[in-house]
């Protein structure tokens, strides 16, 4: 007798979105700031349970963006709809979008031997952790990456994996682009402690996965804020 049918588990869909904000809007009066900030958060809170949305600024340390929104949502209309309104407010049309990386989740081929919390993850559901910093950047292989056997890939993220698990402080999330973006997966790390993120990537280039690593540029460093407090990092 057959089994009861199984429902696939839905997949999220993800996007780093990235704001420049134009010099200009630090020269309008500062009512006018307060209330284009205003009306951006409440755009955002219209979205409240349907887009999850965690914002952070890189204000003072990048000079090509200022403010990031990390969102997730089952549908991906709801962010064409939702930029659309934070561009239409009066904080939108002083920002331009110098970066946007859309993917989507996908259970990991390479991981159903290895369980870590914080690394590798075969969940389909994003469950954004409490850190202060999350770093995120696009990630390509070279093309004879794919052309390896499973077996040799399987051992070369086995090691990728390993260490890994040395950085428990640190929280892999790794999502997927193919045919969706320009890249190939987009990779966000969360952690309380940069410098544990730093010696994991230092670690991970004498892995010998590494040798089949195309771009993993550019790498944005962002510090977790409340909307309203990542706004005001813009300067008014």
């Amino acid at each position: 007798m057959a089994g009861p049918e199984q429902v696939p588990q839905r997949r999220q869909f993800v996007n780093f979105l990235f704001y420049k904000v134009d010099p200009a809007w630090r020269r309008l009066p500062e009512h006018e700031r307060t209330q284009g900030k205003q009306e951006f958060i409440r755009v955002a809170e219209e979205y409240t349970g349907k887009v999850i949305t965690i914002p952070y600024t890189t204000v003072g340390i990048r000079g090509d963006c200022d403010i990031m929104l990390w969102r997730i949502t089952y549908e991906l209309e709801l962010f064409q709809e939702m930029s659309t309104k934070l561009l239409s407010t009066a904080l939108g049309k002083y920002l331009s979008v110098p970066y946007s990386y859309l993917s989507m989740t996908k259970r990991s081929i390479y991981v159903d031997h290895h369980t870590h919390e914080n690394q590798e993850s075969k969940r389909l559901t994003i469950v954004p952790g409490k850190s202060k910093y999350i770093f995120v950047y696009p990630f390509l292989k070279t093309r004879e990456w794919f052309l390896l056997t499973k077996a040799a890939r399987q051992g070369m993220m086995d090691e990728h994996i390993e260490v890994g698990h040395r950085f428990p402080s640190v929280k892999l999330n790794t999502t997927y682009s193919f045919g969706l973006d320009d890249q190939e997966w987009v990779v966000a790390f969360e952690s309380d402690k940069p410098e544990d993120f730093l010696d994991l990537v230092m670690a991970l280039r004498e892995t010998e996965g590494s040798r089949y690593t195309l771009r993993d540029t550019p790498i944005f460093t962002c510090i977790n804020k409340s909307l309203k407090e990542a706004l005001d990092t813009l300067g008014g």
